[in-house]
């Protein structure tokens, strides 16, 4: 599990460059996004991915890797969204930085928990797999939105983006090795 470890940081170092990158283009203008609209953004790109997938090429020169990066960083935006739900737009690049890393920590400690008890069974899996469970994950969040929140027995809408972006970095491991 100690590769797991390392990959998992070297993903995830790739998709925060980015995100950091942007926050000092953009600034946090995302942080005017509602959680919804963060989702619907992640479904476009899962999206994307499925259709270069079955496609096999692309007219706009991005390509699967640069889409599962975006849904690693959307998908963060979504947790500080839920955790902040605060009118304050304008993050600085620390405190986005530091909300970012908060985040990363929690899932990456959900992984190594969850890798420890499937026994890293991800590893045997296709990076299409990882595709069709993001889009699966991002139907049922919708569906607990559309519910105001509200669930009987399912996890929450913070553990569906925690699984979509361990599932990302799963999909950008695989695709480097």
């Amino acid at each position: 599990m100690e590769k797991t470890n390392q990959q998992f940081d070297q993903a995830v170092n790739k998709c925060r460059e980015l995100f950091l990158k942007k926050t000092k283009d953009y600034g946090t203008a995302w942080r005017i996004l509602r959680t919804s609209s963060l989702t619907d953004q992640i479904f476009i790109k899962a999206q994307r991915i499925r259709t270069l997938e079955e496609n096999g090429y692309s007219k706009v020169g991005e390509g699967i890797e640069d889409e599962f990066i975006g849904i690693l960083n959307y998908a963060v935006m979504a947790l500080i969204q839920m955790e902040l739900n605060s009118d304050e737009l304008e993050l600085d690049t620390e405190k986005a930085t530091a909300l970012y890393d908060h985040q990363i920590a929690v899932t990456k400690d959900l992984m190594m928990k969850k890798n420890h008890d499937y026994g890293e069974a991800w590893r045997d899996m296709r990076v299409s797999s990882f595709t069709d469970l993001i889009l699966m994950k991002l139907l049922r969040i919708k569906q607990i939105e559309d519910n105001k929140g509200k669930t009987i027995v399912s996890e929450g809408i913070d553990s569906g983006y925690r699984d979509i972006i361990n599932y990302a970095v799963f999909a950008l491991i695989q695709m480097n090795e």
